[in-house]
């Protein structure tokens, strides 16, 4: 990319892109090269194969260059662009925020399995997100229950300000509460239907491991309790059940191979009708329990 003269067409600019990316580490070379690439163009991917000889602006190529710089420095594509996926919606993210996966998307199911089984779909359901970050998972709740109101806790008043922008964004904002402080201590008194949360839970002894763009980026207190993983865990199932009504349930996502160590936290405090969800690679992802 460096010959100015050079006539840049969407199909050399990706190879072009995809063995730069390569060459730094990147394994999703090609993925993301075509995702910033049709950001710039403003079009679907697709688009750059129907148009793959269609040359290049240079105020495109100036855009593009600024991406290609960033990702080769491994930030994340979320961060590049200011948003993801998730649920078939795009929502912002920043660095104070997690970058929402496809692995949680298998709470969100959990919980619509749950309210459908017990034909609750169209009651006026009340829950709360402990550590929202993006607020992506209560808002997908919402979205799926158009009665539902929720309130979002997050430690982090950045990552709430972006939370209720996305609440906002995605029409949910007369049902989105957001809260600031830590775990439980905003909703002190109040009860709901169904607690949701995603806690930091990678061990600390793993966290050197994690891809560069992960630990390098992401921020590290959604990331890691600084233990074992499970302190959040013990928390929230030693403290929850006070903020359930009778009947209600909490479903917490889990790490790989966390799965029996949480059921058994819940069961000691409690919690009964422990159920473990699996993800898309069949590893356990979910954790979800009842109040006694």
């Amino acid at each position: 990319m460096k010959d100015e003269k050079q006539i840049w067409t969407i199909a050399s600019i990706l190879q072009w892109t995809e063995q730069y990316f390569k060459s730094k580490g990147i394994t999703s070379a090609r993925l993301d090269a075509e995702v910033l690439l049709a950001k710039v163009l403003n079009k679907d991917r697709i688009y750059l194969y129907v148009h793959f000889d269609e040359p290049m602006e240079e105020q495109e190529l100036a855009i593009y260059r600024q991406y290609v710089a960033k990702r080769a420095k491994r930030m994340p594509v979320a961060y590049i662009l200011g948003e993801r996926e998730f649920m078939g919606m795009s929502f912002k993210v920043t660095p104070a925020t997690l970058i929402p996966r496809p692995d949680t998307e298998i709470l969100v199911e959990a919980v619509k399995e749950k309210v459908a089984k017990a034909d609750q779909t169209n009651a006026p359901l009340k829950l709360v997100d402990i550590g929202t970050g993006t607020g992506a998972i209560l808002i997908s709740l919402l979205k799926q229950f158009p009665e539902a109101q929720g309130v979002a806790v997050d430690i982090s008043p950045e990552a709430m300000q972006v939370a209720e922008e996305n609440a906002q964004t995605l029409e949910v904002e007369a049902r989105f509460q957001g809260r600031v402080g830590d775990l439980f201590a905003p909703v002190q008194g109040e009860t709901f239907d169904i607690i949701v949360s995603n806690p930091p839970y990678i061990p600390e002894t793993d966290m050197a491991g994690l891809d560069e763009d992960v630990k390098a980026y992401e921020p590290l207190s959604a990331l890691t309790d600084g233990g074992d993983g499970l302190a959040y865990y013990r928390r929230l199932f030693n403290e929850g059940q006070q903020y359930l009504v009778a009947g209600g349930f909490m479903a917490v996502e889990i790490g790989i191979k966390q799965s029996a160590d949480v059921k058994a936290l819940a069961e000691a405090a409690g919690w009964k009708n422990v159920e473990i969800y699996k993800d898309y690679a069949g590893i356990d992802r979910v954790v979800l329990a009842w109040k006694q």
